[in-house]
């Protein structure tokens, strides 16, 4: 009889002020969002901050960029105000990120990432050899750099060339040039089919995929229809003897209990420990205010074969 796999809860795990470096979210409301990224200030729509502002307007105004979106997929364009930066550094989860206002309303940086990356370096200590980790849609790859800074080996997967050239310059950065990691620009269906012919395994697995997006040869991806698939040729990739997977979803009119379920299908199995949820952000306290917010900003699975 396989090991029944254990009923998980649903937790929140909040990214603290203390463990984002230099980010840290200001305040939030009436679908926005008050951030700090290193020295810049920015505006961005957020529309889970249903609740009021309580900072006053004259420190929103202070922003150096402001985002406003023209559709559903976050494409959008940039106001700013005063002499923005094309480009800066931040410090973050131990690494430095090179950041940039972008198309897509983001910096290059998510901080909610946090509680993943204090998790991942835990599970990295565990494990009996060299661990090999495989970061799938890596985008600019902090989550590469701080798991080679704990001891791994890295296969950092994206579609896009872009992305992964921005993820060596937070290598070059970070001072980590001669980190192992390797950088590969693919489609991350068809690289982990193959890594799974050459019967290739890793001990740990970080994924991260968009709702929609193209691989560099025009391919298709659509989170609900190709996770599934995706995710039993990756359960086939996990080390027998040590392994781990932190799975993460932006997607709206998503579920964690519907991702949970999933990620319990594929690693029946397995045996380990699930802990499903939604990440947040603590946002500082606002004077006179005894309980700061959080804001949610995704959904989360997380397993474990070694407790």
């Amino acid at each position: 009889m396989p090991p029944h796999p254990p009923q998980s809860s649903l937790h929140i795990v909040a990214a603290e002020p203390s463990a984002t470096g230099g980010y840290a979210l200001l305040d939030s409301g009436a679908g926005r969002k008050l951030e700090r990224f290193g020295e810049v200030v920015v505006d961005r729509p957020e529309p889970q901050a249903m609740w009021t502002k309580r900072l006053p307007q004259t420190e929103w105004d202070k922003a150096s960029g402001v985002f406003d979106g023209v559709d559903e997929e976050e494409q959008g364009r940039w106001s700013q105000r005063g002499q923005t930066p094309s480009q800066w550094n931040m410090d973050i989860g131990g690494v430095t990120a090179v950041c940039r206002l972008s198309a897509f309303r983001h910096m290059g940086v998510f901080p909610e990432q946090a509680p993943h990356w204090q998790w991942m370096a835990d599970q990295l200590a565990k494990a009996p050899e060299k661990p090999r980790v495989l970061n799938l849609f890596a985008y600019t790859g902090l989550s590469s750099l701080i798991a080679v800074r704990a001891g791994a080996e890295v296969t950092h997967v994206d579609a896009s060339k872009k992305s992964v050239a921005w993820a060596k310059e937070n290598q070059a950065a970070s001072g980590l040039e001669a980190a192992p990691i390797r950088w590969i620009v693919d489609d991350a269906r068809k690289f982990a089919a193959r890594e799974v012919r050459r019967g290739k395994t890793y001990h740990g697995l970080v994924l991260d995929p968009p709702k929609f997006g193209r691989g560099p040869e025009g391919e298709m991806w659509e989170l609900f229809d190709h996770l599934p698939e995706l995710m039993r040729e990756c359960v086939k990739l996990l080390d027998p003897t040590f392994g781990f997977m932190i799975f993460t979803a932006y997607a709206i009119r998503a579920s964690a209990l519907a991702m949970d379920g999933l990620m319990k299908d594929i690693l029946a199995d397995k045996g380990g420990t699930f802990e499903a949820g939604e990440l947040a952000i603590r946002e500082m306290a606002a004077p006179n205010v005894m309980t700061p917010r959080l804001l949610p900003t995704s959904l989360y699975v997380r397993w474990s074969n070694k407790t």
